[in-house]
């Protein structure tokens, strides 16, 4: 792992020089964009080497069968941002930032083989994938306009946050006690991830230090992955 003796020791953005926290601001877009491009190209290569028996067999194999990817991606999630968010060693962030981009793609794909050969529509995947980037692209402009600090969001989204785990695994367990979790539960963690979406970018402005780009790419990735997971639930509902 290669150590990086200023990574500790950097200042926070809102406190560096404009030119230092421009340059952070870059780097934080820049693997933000790289790790969609990762997430991308790794959901082609499952797509290629897993067949389609192998996916039924992930969503519907046991009732338990998602459920326990499911624990096995917030697991993941859990090591991938301690190691992204490392003062040692920038080896360890980028390792916690592919590891999670990995997790990421694990868990797409099963709605991607429902979005690509259940509702069979070519479009359904570009448009959710725009319509992500619409939103997470003004969210971001309103937060860099306004340069309003979203971290009294915190309280709210870790409260909803455990909520939404709590009923995902329950819907899990017993797919019949919720009445399975409609349109109302994916447009909620819509609004969820928007939120989390003000609150990371705002932190990138004033609380990450500039040393930080690493996890705060993987903070920006997890919640633009969250909502475009949901925007492709609830287009390939509609349809």
């Amino acid at each position: 792992m290669s150590y990086d003796p200023d990574m500790a020791y950097s200042r926070v953005a809102i406190q560096a020089e404009p030119s230092e926290r421009a340059v952070f601001i870059r780097r934080t877009y820049a693997h933000l964009a790289g790790a969609i491009l990762a997430f991308v190209a790794l959901e082609f290569v499952l797509f290629q080497v897993l067949s389609p028996e192998a996916i039924l067999k992930l969503m519907i194999g046991t009732p338990y069968s998602y459920l326990f990817v499911l624990l096995a991606f917030f697991g993941a999630s859990y090591l991938a941002q301690y190691w992204a968010r490392s003062d040692t060693s920038r080896g360890l962030q980028y390792l916690g930032l592919g590891l999670y981009v990995v997790a990421e793609a694990v868990i797409f794909v099963p709605i991607l083989y429902y979005s690509m050969y259940v509702v069979d529509d070519p479009y359904l995947i570009p448009s959710a994938g725009v319509l992500t980037l619409c939103v997470f692209g003004g969210l971001t402009a309103a937060v860099f306009i306004t340069r309003k600090d979203y971290s009294f969001l915190a309280p709210f989204l870790a409260v909803a946050s455990f909520l939404a785990l709590g009923l995902i695994i329950v819907a899990c367990i017993w797919p019949g006690a919720l009445g399975g979790l409609g349109l109302w539960f994916s447009f909620a963690m819509v609004a969820l991830a928007s939120g989390y979406i003000l609150y990371q970018t705002s932190n990138i402005m004033l609380h990450y230090r500039t040393g930080q780009h690493v996890a705060a790419a993987l903070a920006l990735f997890s919640s633009v992955a969250t909502l475009f997971f949901y925007v492709l639930r609830i287009l390939g509902n509609r349809r």
